[in-house]
Order: structure tokens, then sequence, then C-alpha cells
């Protein structure tokens, strides 16, 4: 390359084509389809769930993709208190400010690129009114602070995460607010124009600390007091009764408290929507639905960190086995779990009491109960709130087969694969939106629930012997392990089936969720490919 400018575009076009390849075959298939219709004489017209799966769905996938390659967040820890800029970066014969300038001028173009395709191919309605400029400066905006703010060294580890949220969601509610109150296009880029200098300014103070190494909050050893250090060796430790035990509390340090700090740092944000919509009953319900949804949400970013296992290096060498390894990092996830609902659980009736939404609250649980019954309500409830930590859970622990392999590539494909089924699974069912075929599909959601089954239950299949012949697990483990599989999936279908008391929907759909709800194959293989990682 002749210059460092065109050897970090031609890495992003060479690393991440999977992804920009993905995007333009949506946009080859709306036109197509445009072309279709215009040869047929036909209008576009849309409501407002066509809409999102046509439109909304596809665009936001997009844009999400951008996100994480020009901010580098598919190559690094989001988790971490270091810079996420590639250090080996640091080392190109460019200035800092041409260091920031560049991947932000890459990342904003794309932005408005995307924005101005969707907007001249996008099957939009015809007696919709779509602005020209704004929608892709509010684009070139949230970029550009993605970028700057992932790229700063925190003190806290996750404190990255938080404060992305937090800021991206400032943004996007000025933006909300100014739509409600109808504000003019140019009022629109008054507000949005000056927020990509500014993040440009942060991004180079933030590659600028990256690159002389500054991480707030690292001390230095010999810098601490001679008493500190005589302190700690006095300290009186208690032995770990096994191998897995000290694993366990190791992992507890590195990533347990994590997931709880994120959550704790998002709740006093969230909580004061409560005070600002509670004159709003739908504002307020969405408010708790999205304060519900935080802990699942942000594991999702936790699990990223936990499962990369230095295999090479401390953890390989430990005497303990790779079942073991691997049940540290599940029990892990049930702590860090356990820990951030009891924070949640115990700041909702506290702040629905505070904002003066409690009796809200209350009358919509008394219409449930009015329609379901008390033992039905309160199995709901229960139902909901052991969902919602299990599905905390399993997105802690879901991806740890694919980290385990020690393959980076693994993490990257599926992410690419999820991403691509996102942007192309929209224009598909738009194209065929219509009444019948959304009964046909409601008609063939057993066989698809089934299909679903098969895949999985063939995925166990293949992993459980295995996990036999290498003996990764022993014949009690197993045994016991599916004992268990099976008792709670006929639990949850009895629960099922004594709460859907209908002919409407038969039972057999029901024992297809229970089986589908309850992780098997993916938490099965974790184990097998961590063997397979530590032993290569």
């Amino acid at each position: 390359m002749r210059t460092p400018a065109r050897a970090l575009g031609w890495e992003f076009g060479r690393c991440y084509r999977g992804g920009f390849f993905a995007i333009a075959a949506y946009f080859a298939f709306v036109a197509a389809f445009r072309l279709a219709m215009r040869a047929r004489g036909q209008t576009v017209e849309l409501d407002d769930v066509q809409m999102a799966l046509a439109i909304t769905v596809p665009l936001t996938a997009a844009f999400i993709y951008l996100l994480a390659v020009f901010s580098f967040g598919l190559t690094g820890d989001l988790g971490a208190r270091h810079s996420l800029f590639p250090p080996r970066l640091f080392t190109l014969p460019m200035t800092t400010s041409a260091l920031a300038a560049w991947p932000m001028l890459y990342g904003c173009a794309a932005a408005v690129v995307l924005w101005a395709v969707e907007r001249v191919l996008g099957p939009w309605p015809s007696d919709m009114h779509v602005p020209i400029v704004w929608p892709a400066l509010l684009a070139a905006s949230l970029l550009a602070w993605t970028q700057a703010l992932t790229w700063m060294p925190y003190p806290l580890r996750g404190l990255r995460v938080a404060v992305t949220i937090l800021w991206l969601a400032t943004i996007d509610t000025i933006v909300i607010l100014a739509m409600h109150f109808k504000a003019h296009e140019s009022v629109m880029v008054v507000l949005l124009a000056p927020h990509v200098p500014l993040a440009y300014v942060v991004a180079r103070y933030a590659i600028a600390r990256g690159r002389r190494g500054d991480v707030p909050g690292r001390r230095d050893a010999r810098g601490m007091s001679g008493r500190r250090v005589r302190g700690s060796r006095e300290r009186k430790t208690v032995p770990f009764a096994s191998a897995g035990g000290a694993l366990a509390w190791f992992e507890w340090h590195r990533h347990g408290w994590t997931l709880p700090s994120l959550v704790a740092i998002l709740l006093p944000f969230e909580v004061a929507l409560l005070f600002v919509f509670r004159g709003t009953p739908e504002l307020v319900i969405d408010t708790l639905f999205g304060i519900l949804a935080t802990p699942a949400f942000m594991a999702g970013f936790v699990a990223i960190a936990a499962s990369r296992t230095n295999l090479q290096g401390f953890t390989g060498t430990r005497p303990i086995s790779s079942a073991e390894l691997a049940a540290a990092t599940m029990k892990v996830a049930i702590w860090s779990t356990a820990a951030t609902w009891v924070l949640v659980g115990a700041a909702m009736p506290l702040s629905l009491f505070a904002s003066g939404t409690l009796p809200l609250m209350m009358a919509r649980v008394r219409d449930v109960q009015h329609v379901l019954g008390t033992p039905r309500t309160v199995a709901l409830a229960c139902l909901v709130c052991a969902g919602l930590m299990i599905w905390t859970w399993k997105r802690l622990v879901q991806s740890l087969y694919l980290g385990f392999t020690g393959r980076e590539w693994l993490s990257k494909a599926y992410a690419l694969l999820t991403l691509s089924f996102l942007v192309l699974i929209g224009p598909l069912l738009w194209l065929a939106g219509d009444r019948r075929v959304v009964s046909a599909v409601w008609d063939l959601l057993p066989w698809i629930l089934f299909g679903f089954v098969a895949l999985k239950m063939t995925a166990a299949a293949v992993i459980v012997p295995k996990l036999f012949s290498s003996r990764v697990l022993s014949d009690r483990v197993l045994v016991t392990a599916a004992a268990s599989w099976s008792a709670v999936v006929f639990g949850l279908y009895a629960l099922f089936a004594w709460f859907v008391d209908t002919p409407y929907v038969p039972h057999y759909v029901l024992m297809l969720i229970a089986i589908l709800a309850i992780p098997l194959a993916r938490i099965s293989a974790a184990p097998l490919a961590l063997a397979a990682n530590r032993h290569r």
C-alpha cells in the first residue's frame, strides 16, 4: 500500500467483506423487487409490521454491523479497561490526528452511503415522507461516538459498555423527542451537526492515551507501600477444598462482578425514566420491559469476555479436567445472574413506589388476575421471573462452546451468520407478507418447531456419544445430566399444559416449546470444545 490510510481502508474491506457482501445482497434483492413492482405498475403499500420487516430490521442490523466493524468491536474485549483500538495500528507512521480521522472517515462515509442507498432503493410507502439529510447525519454521529467511546480507556471493567449505551441512548432520546414535536429537518441538522467533530476530538484524545499505554486505575506494584505488601503477605488465607473451587473463585474475580456492575450503572438512568413517564401508562410499561430485559441484553457483552480462556497460558496448566474448567465458568455465570437479579429485584419495587407508578402496575396485575385467576396469575409471575433469570444465564453461557475452541474465526462467523439472517429475513418475509401467507405460517408453526427440535436433538445425539467416548464426562455425570434435563423439560411441559388449558393449542406444541426452552446441545458442546482446544 502506498499510504497507511489506504492500508486501513484495505483492511476494513478485506477482513469484513462477508458482511458487506450480505448488505449488498440485501440491496440487490430490494432493487430487483422494486423493478419488478414498477414493471407491473404496482405501488408499495406497507403496514407497520411489514415496514419493520422490510426496512427497520435489515437497516438496523446493517448499521449495527458497521458500528462493530469500524469501532474494532469485533476484534477486542468490550468489557476490558484498555482501549479497543488495535495496538498494532499504533505503530503506523501516522500522526494521532490521522490515526483517529481515517477510521472515522471510513465509518461515517459507510453510514451515509447505507442511508442514501436505503432511501433510494428501500420499499418506502408512496404516501410516506422520508427525510433526506438528518438520518444520514444521525447515523454518522452514532457511529463516530461509538468509535470514540470504545477507543477510550476506562478505570473499571465493563464501564465502556455502560457509558456507550447511555450516551447513544441520550442522543436517540433527543432525536425521538424532536420527531415527536415534529421538528423541521433544518432543526434536526442543527442538533446533530456538532456531534461528529466533537466525537473526533474525543477519539483523538482516546487514541493519544491508548498510544501511551495509559489505563486509568492501573497501579504499579513497585509504587505500593511496603506496609501494604507486608500486610498482604501476613493475611491469613483459607485453602480451597478443590481445584475446581479455586478456579471458580478466580473466574468470579475476573468476570463475576462485571454483569452486576453494568446493570447497577444502567439502573439509575432507567429508573429515572419512570419519573419522567409516570403520566403515560404505555411508556411506563415499556420502561419496565426495558429494565427487565437489561440483564439479558448486557449478558451478551459479558459473555464475549468470559468465553475467552487462555489454555496455552495459566489456565491450561492447572491440575483440573476440562469438564471442571467448563463447570467453573457456568457456576460463575449462575452466581453472576443471581447477584444481578437480586439487584434488579430490589430496585424494581422501590422505584415503582418512589415514582408513584406502583398503583398503575397493581391495577394491571388486577386486570390480569381478573382474566386468568389468582393461581394462574401467580404461576405466570413465577414463570416470567424464572424465564428472565434463565434467559440471562443462557446469554452468559450459550457462546462458551465457540470461545472454548480457541478459534476466533468461529465466533466471527457465527456473528456474521446471525447478522446475514437478520438482514435477509426481513425482505423475504415482507415479500410473503399478506394475510394468507401469515395464516399459512401459523398453520406450519408446529412443523417449524418440530424442525428446530429435530436439529437440537440431532446435535445432542452427535455430541453426547463424543462426550462418552472421549471420557470428558463420566458415565454418572452424563446419566445425571440427562435425567435432570428430562425432568425439567417434563416439569415445564406440565406447567404449560396446566396454564394453557385450551383446545386451540395442542399439547405436543407445548412439549416442543419446553424442549426448545431448556438448553442442551450448545452447553454440552462446551467441555468437548474446551478439551479439543486444550490438547491441540
